[in-house]
């Protein structure tokens, strides 16, 4: 028994060491990608001409895109295996990123977002099925957390470089959102092609595991999965119409709501209501929120691993910051107090992400988690296409984004209270002192 623990821990530290850094650095330009737009709004829209509610639609119809494709993407992983299907997705947002100079006007505007959504559809429900070939469930929500790091990082890091960016205006007679498109959009390109090397598909093919190590995630992980089933065998088609799925949809779009209402417009808000000229001081102040954010990404998905990763751990952050949110924004004339609210929100948004994650693989297994996890996060990603055009509509509407933020807050909240009578029931067949702490 000690024996089998011991090579269990060194597979899932060498898991941990080989993919998860990889996979947060495709993940950070996957985001980077698509959320830049927040940050070259801030010449972008004046310069081509885009109104708050036309920057809003156009940011949000990547969803369109994104959503169309997202089952048939996480079926074509199951099949064909994440090396080669990353490198394709990740190739082609890459060159699809890069051609955003190219926008002249709001047609333009609008074919590009929908061709990213296109291009990265899959990519992010890919990564999370992707991590239950090589994790056990008791071990999923610390990994999750780990590697959706990267959104946080994008954000905190990449909003101060796409700020620097803008500053390359007139080189070579572009305009410096142009230059920002081109230049954060060549490194997907790169990495996509490194995964060919970098990505093993299963623990059966990585050549840095030993034969021993191999067997042990190979079987530990069938056993899991073959204790799901017996609980309850699904079919595609059953987990595409499952209430638990569908609900755990619902709770994601509440999630999706918040993350999208803010990552787009946040530097557009910081600027005007703390009245910043210098678009470098918007995109430092937009990072701090993100920076806070992983902290407590880390921290929260470490602490829902030893408690079991109840619903719960979803629920609390999600009301948290959902409630700041709006009361930050209702109830004070404080332009410093609504930023502080922003924060909260942004550390609450952050910290439930790694805890849902860890929820769908109670249910789900084999290819109907390939299935379920696309459909859940298929319907919750429409949020992204409301949540972004909803907030320019709300702030056309009324001048400022207060009434905006109010709703983005009721949403998430509404969200954390149902995921609690979703959830009940949604138990790993784990046990949640497996192996905890091994991965850091």
């Amino acid at each position: 028994m000690d024996e089998s623990r011991a090579v269990g821990e060194s597979a899932l530290r060498k898991a941990g060491r080989r993919l998860i850094p990889v996979m947060v650095l495709c993940y950070f330009f996957a985001y980077l990608d698509r959320t830049n737009l927040s940050v070259a709004s801030l010449t972008m829209n004046e310069s081509i001409g885009l109104s708050a509610s036309a920057y809003g639609l156009g940011a949000g119809l990547l969803f369109l895109g994104y959503v169309s494709l997202e089952v048939p993407s996480n079926l074509m992983l199951h099949k064909v295996g994440a090396r080669i299907w990353m490198c394709r997705i990740m190739v082609t947002w890459g060159v699809v990123a890069s051609a955003g100079a190219l926008i002249q006007g709001e047609k333009s505007f609008y074919l590009l977002r929908l061709l990213l959504g296109l291009a990265e559809a899959g990519f992010f429900p890919g990564m999370i099925l992707y991590l239950t070939y090589w994790f056990p469930a008791a071990q999923r929500a610390r990994v999750t957390a780990q590697f959706m790091i990267a959104v946080p990082l994008s954000s905190a890091l990449g909003s101060p470089l796409s700020g620097l960016l803008l500053k390359l205006h007139g080189l070579a007679g572009l305009q410096g959102w142009q230059w920002l498109f081109v230049i954060e959009g060549l490194p997907s390109v790169v990495l996509g092609v490194m995964l060919l090397w970098l990505l093993p598909d299963r623990p059966a093919a990585a050549s840095w595991l030993t034969p021993g190590e191999r067997t042990w995630i190979t079987s530990t992980l069938a056993a899991e999965e073959s204790a799901v089933r017996r609980g309850r065998e699904m079919t595609v088609r059953q987990s595409l119409g499952d209430k638990r799925v569908l609900g755990l949809s619902v709770v994601y779009f509440a999630l999706a709501f918040g993350l999208y209402g803010l990552g787009f417009w946040m530097p557009q808000i910081i600027k005007k209501s703390l009245d910043i000229q210098s678009d470098l001081r918007v995109s430092l102040l937009t990072a701090l929120p993100y920076a806070l954010g992983a902290a407590a990404m880390v921290i929260w998905g470490r602490r829902c691993d030893r408690g079991g990763q109840t619903p719960g751990y979803t629920a609390l952050p999600m009301v948290l910051g959902g409630v700041v949110l709006a009361g930050s924004a209702l109830l004070t004339e404080s332009p410093w107090l609504g930023y502080g609210g922003l924060c909260v929100c942004s550390i609450g948004i952050m910290a439930a992400f790694p805890a849902f994650w860890s929820l769908p693989s109670g249910i789900l297994a084999g290819v109907a988690a390939a299935s379920g996890i696309a459909v859940i996060n298929t319907l919750g990603n429409v949020a992204g296409f409301v949540g972004s055009y909803w907030m320019g509509w709300m702030t056309d509407l009324f001048g400022d984004s207060r009434w905006a933020l109010v709703t983005v807050g009721a949403v998430m909240s509404g969200g954390g209270l149902l995921v609690l009578k979703v959830g009940s029931g949604l138990r790993h067949q784990s046990d949640p002192k497996l192996l905890t702490g091994q991965l850091s």
